[in-house]
């Protein structure tokens, strides 16, 4: 018997090809745009998760602002960080233009780095020949440095780079590797220049004249307490400029993941709530429709039961067409939608990876708009009086 009420269900909606199709459409628009948002907005927070992601967990970026009288921190007070239970270790963030002199040609602002040996354990990069700056190389201000591919090219075309001297401040210093960053990664992203010199920090400052580090990134345990460290590190910071108001701020990167994290399942929240307005909309046609043909054939649902048919077996012909119909329009919305994400991600340059969330949530919301928008059309049909109907004959 269920399988001649659905045939019958099935026949009936394919009779009517347009007004079907038509009243589907607000459940394919939403259903389509709960799979192309959804898709989309998590790609793209994937892989904003995935550039902070690049600089390593555990980060804290620290800025120090200063005073008038102080600006930066001094080595007395990046020790004093260094101090605390669970910090690991510190990268400095310096850099500063100026004219090097290579093989008797001079190029001009070339981008200067200087790092230390935290940088090249905790950054992700290529490290294509050579060596990193080392403790020593910092500690004893060592003439050494490392170039940007890109550079290496173009300074040296078709030559062995290491060993090669450069003239940097007047200096002779001696190059010692080729180093490509990671080009995703936030310290890439803050460098004023791809093409790029990395010398010992300590040297960066003796060129520009600093005597304190106004930036630096401080690596710490993820297995400790972050929001203690998080808060020594403050306290270290009030110390260090005297608790002065806005003389430093401090950028939990894990943090920051958590806050995107959030700031995702409110996007997908809202692009949920707004697509739905479609589905709803979608779902008051099929209850329309479905009225339209419950009295389009109150003669058949009258002989229907007058040969015996329950009202349960009349609810559910007319329920199960409503159904159909709206599971065409949620399985039509994720084909399209799976496409429009595909090439939304592609045009964006974000990965594209169709979430379950997404198809349950589609597939789902049309299923359960088809019973509920459908229930009140079919009951009506059930309650319908076979003699008033066989009047119409």
């Amino acid at each position: 018997m269920l399988k001649e009420i659905f045939k019958m269900s099935w026949h009936n909606i394919t009779q009517n090809k347009i007004r079907s199709f038509l009243t589907i459409l607000g459940i394919l628009i939403g259903v389509t745009a709960i799979i192309t948002l959804i898709t989309i907005v998590q790609g793209a927070i994937d892989e904003i998760q995935a550039k902070m992601d690049s600089l390593g967990s555990g980060t804290v970026m620290v800025q120090a602002y200063g005073t008038p009288l102080k600006s930066g921190l001094s080595d007395n007070d990046i020790e004093s960080l260094l101090s605390i239970n669970g910090v690991l270790g510190f990268s400095p963030t310096i850099s500063t233009t100026i004219d090097v002199w290579h093989d008797g040609t001079i190029s001009e602002d070339v981008t200067i780095d200087g790092k230390n040996e935290e940088y090249f354990k905790r950054n992700i990069g290529e490290m294509i020949m050579g060596r990193d700056i080392t403790h020593y190389d910092t500690e004893t201000d060592n003439r050494v440095c490392i170039i940007d591919p890109d550079l290496a090219k173009e300074w040296f075309p078709g030559e062995m780079v290491l060993g090669k001297k450069i003239m940097i401040g007047g200096v002779s210093y001696e190059v010692i590797g080729v180093y490509k960053p990671d080009s995703s990664s936030l310290t890439y992203a803050y460098s004023s220049s791809g093409d790029s010199i990395i010398i010992p920090y300590t040297n960066v400052m003796l060129i520009s004249g600093m005597s304190n580090i106004s930036a630096l990134d401080l690596y710490i345990d993820t297995d400790s307490d972050t929001e203690r460290i998080g808060d020594e590190i403050e306290q270290k910071l009030d110390e260090a400029f005297n608790y002065k108001d806005n003389t430093y701020s401090v950028i939990q990167l894990d943090t920051l993941i958590d806050m995107i994290k959030d700031m995702q399942k409110m996007m997908e929240y809202l692009l949920i709530g707004i697509a739905s307005i479609s589905i709803v909309v979608g779902g008051i046609g099929i209850m329309n429709m479905m009225l339209v043909s419950v009295s389009e054939r109150t003669m058949e649902i009258g002989l229907r039961k007058a040969l015996g048919a329950t009202p349960f077996m009349i609810q559910l012909q007319f329920l199960a067409e409503s159904v159909a119909l709206s599971l065409m329009g949620g399985l039509i919305g994720l084909i399209l939608g799976t496409i429009l994400s595909i090439l939304g991600c592609w045009a964006i340059g974000v990965p594209f990876a169709l979430s379950p969330t997404a198809i349950i949530l589609g597939v789902g919301s049309s299923a359960l708009a088809g019973i509920v928008f459908g229930f009140t059309p079919a009951r009506k049909a059930s309650l319908l009086n076979p003699i008033d109907a066989l009047r119409r004959i």
